[in-house]
């Protein structure tokens, strides 16, 4: 097997962040894409779970190490769709709201509003 190297960008800015949901869109562009010219899962799932943790921090700065990070424990992901070019939009809502544990849904939909990703993350405070 050759070796290969393989790198990326991403990006994304959050439009909206309320205590009910969050609202962020992401480029797919060349940073994101895989071999087959569409945005990887992994892109995909992490722009997920980065939003699912803005709602759970809510509108407070967590500086790096700090007590209370939103660090994720599980995630449950239906990759239903994809594109080559454009937007996706992600909107992350809250399942259960909890000091201890929060459960967050993230839905992604492309630019036509076509389904890509149904994301359920878990989530436990940090110490």
């Amino acid at each position: 097997m050759e070796t290969r190297t393989f790198s990326g960008a991403i990006e994304f800015t959050v439009i909206e962040v309320t205590e009910e949901q969050v609202v962020a869109t992401m480029p797919v562009r060349e940073g994101v894409l895989n071999p087959f010219g569409v945005a990887y899962a992994g892109a995909i799932l992490w722009f997920a779970d980065v939003c699912a943790t803005v709602l759970i921090a809510g509108k407070r700065t967590i500086a790096p190490g700090e007590a209370g990070f939103p660090l994720a424990i599980n995630l449950n992901a239906a990759l239903l769709g994809n594109q080559k070019v454009g937007t996706f939009t992600a909107t992350s809502r809250f399942v259960k709201k909890g000091r201890t544990l929060s459960v967050v849904r993230t839905s992604l939909h492309g630019d036509d509003g076509r389904v890509i990703a149904e994301v359920t993350t878990s989530h436990v405070a940090a110490k």
